[in-house]
């Protein structure tokens, strides 16, 4: 989980919600066109995750949703694919991959009519990594920029960081108007004080402009009357709504009162007909089990062998089940859309697992199965899963208690690398295969099950070459070798990819899953 996932932090925050049903307040899907070939309103129901219109101090889902229709930055992603792709800059890289050279789009323009230079790439990024505040700013580290005339800018690492051009696409690293943020109490270190500016104005060069925003009700975006980039406004308002439950979400978009339901379940979609659109992928979260290593926390897990004997007792087919439409079996610690992801999961081999487990020197003893049970992931449940899981070891031997908590009170021990055996999610920090390295030995999320690097150097070597490699075939290769190598062996069990399931009513087009922003607003647009 990086973080676990934004979307996990985000529920610690003691923000109520309030969840519009159906009444939307004048704000009612609406289809018609203003005559210059733009629909007059779209409405858009999720369960917010919102905390700002600072795009320096943003970090969670909705936040991205919103703030990629409103900022461009320096490359971006198309559609699915989660290669990056120009944006306000064209790319260079030296053999190193330790300079990138960005090339800046001398015809675009902020919303003022602005233009967009070198000074503004500079601030911008150099106000994240300078902000304390910023849950962003760790995305900065190593990261230094310089300017080289008005259209070029230089990012240096010094290392190589092949996933640098993944990580500028996040909205967080948005290019701002620097001129007019600092004149808004703007600044490149800890005494910026933009933030209140920024929650009711829009200093990018997006498509569209942030009309109003409340954090607990609703986002109001109007068309950007100076955007001169590739992709106009293809509405002159949209309307993104705090709608908390799904349920709720289908019943707007079901009676006409939404256009899009972001939220919705595998089992809800499939309940959708003909007069609705239906975006139903894997998404680049894993739901996985970890066995701790450490013989101190669990000497009944501490045994690789136990871990080998859990990995192949389990039936993987029938714990999909559980996850519903667009969901897929977690083939690795790194899931299908990124480089590196493995074609084929593990499959269940019972006489395998039974070897494992005498080799293991289980002793029959009753482990609690730790999990969070009031935060559902691509609206997979975290019980029923436990309970499948329980009931599969059992067939092999291995007695399980299911332990489940609030995501608050287990979160702790996940964590500090307390927890024998648990159950938990990951999702990428940004849309880059390095984003899933956390898993190895040594790495954030391999110490939390007790997993030293010199407890497997020959992995912990495969994850600095992955991190290291300078050009991309070796470093698509170092990936798939170190995917590989953690299937079959290490602390953990990858079980599903929960699906991403996004619907619409016909009259709009252009539903694709990202992993960073989600669902791009900017490539929605009226069906002809």
């Amino acid at each position: 989980m990086a973080r676990p996932h934004a979307r996990a932090a985000a529920a610690l925050i003691a923000v109520a919600a309030l969840a519009l049903a159906g009444c939307s307040g004048g704000n009612s899907a609406g289809n018609g066109t203003n005559g210059e070939g733009a629909s007059s309103t779209l409405v858009v129901d999720t369960a917010f995750s919102l905390e700002t219109g600072d795009p320096g101090r943003n970090y969670v889902p909705t936040g991205n949703l919103v703030l990629h229709a409103v900022y461009d930055t320096l490359l971006t992603f198309t559609g699915d694919d989660t290669t990056p792709q120009p944006s306000l800059a064209t790319m260079e890289q030296n053999e190193d991959a330790t300079e990138f050279t960005f090339t800046l789009d001398e015809d675009r323009v902020f919303a003022d009519g602005s233009p967009v230079t070198a000074d503004d790439v500079v601030f911008s990024l150099n106000r994240v990594a300078g902000m304390t505040d910023s849950k962003a700013n760790f995305l900065m580290a190593g990261i230094t920029v310089e300017k080289v005339d008005d259209a070029t800018v230089v990012l240096k690492t010094e290392k190589p960081s092949l996933q640098l051009p993944a990580i500028v696409t996040n909205p967080s690293l948005s290019i701002l108007n620097s001129e007019e943020v600092q004149a808004n109490g703007g600044a490149a270190d800890t005494t910026d004080a933009a933030q209140e500016f920024l929650d009711g104005a829009s200093a990018g060069s997006g498509p569209y402009l942030l009309d109003s925003l409340d954090l607990t009700t609703q986002v109001v975006l109007v068309e950007n009357p100076e955007y001169n980039g590739p992709n106009p406004a293809a509405y002159d308002k949209i309307v993104v709504r705090n709608v908390t439950e799904s349920a709720t979400q289908l019943i707007n978009l079901k009676g006409g009162d939404s256009n899009v339901a972001v939220d919705l379940s595998g089992d809800q979609v499939e309940s959708l007909g003909d007069d609705f659109t239906v975006d139903s992928v894997p998404s680049a979260e894993t739901i996985f089990l970890l066995i701790n290593q450490n013989a101190e926390v669990a000497p009944a897990t501490a045994n690789p062998a136990f871990a080998e004997a859990v990995r192949y007792a389990l039936d993987y087919d029938k714990i999909l089940e559980l996850a519903g439409a667009g969901a897929a079996q977690a083939s690795g610690v790194i899931p299908p859309m990124f480089a590196g992801a493995l074609e084929d999961g593990v499959a269940q081999d019972l006489d395998r697992a039974e070897a494992a487990l005498a080799e293991s020197g289980y002793a029959g003893e009753t482990l609690k199965l730790q999990f969070p049970n009031d935060n559902p992931v691509g609206g997979v449940e975290f019980t029923p899963v436990a309970e499948r899981v329980q009931e599969q070891l059992k067939a092999i031997g291995i007695n399980i208690e299911l332990a489940p908590a609030p995501f608050a009170t287990e979160i702790d021990p996940y964590v500090n690398g307390t927890g024998a055996f648990s159950m938990w999610y990951w999702g990428p920090d940004y849309a880059d295969s390095s984003s899933f390295l956390p898993f190895g030995p040594g790495e954030k999320v391999g110490l939390r099950a007790g997993w030293p690097a010199e407890a497997a150097p020959e992995i912990a070597a495969q994850v600095e070459a992955a991190r290291n490699a300078t050009s991309v075939d070796e470093r698509n290769q170092a990936f798939s070798a170190y995917a590989t190598a953690m299937q079959e062996s290490g602390p953990f069990v990858p079980l599903i990819v929960p699906g991403n399931n996004v619907a619409s009513d016909t009259s709009v087009t252009g539903l694709t899953y990202n992993p960073t922003w989600t669902l791009d607003l900017t490539a929605l647009s009226p069906a002809e």
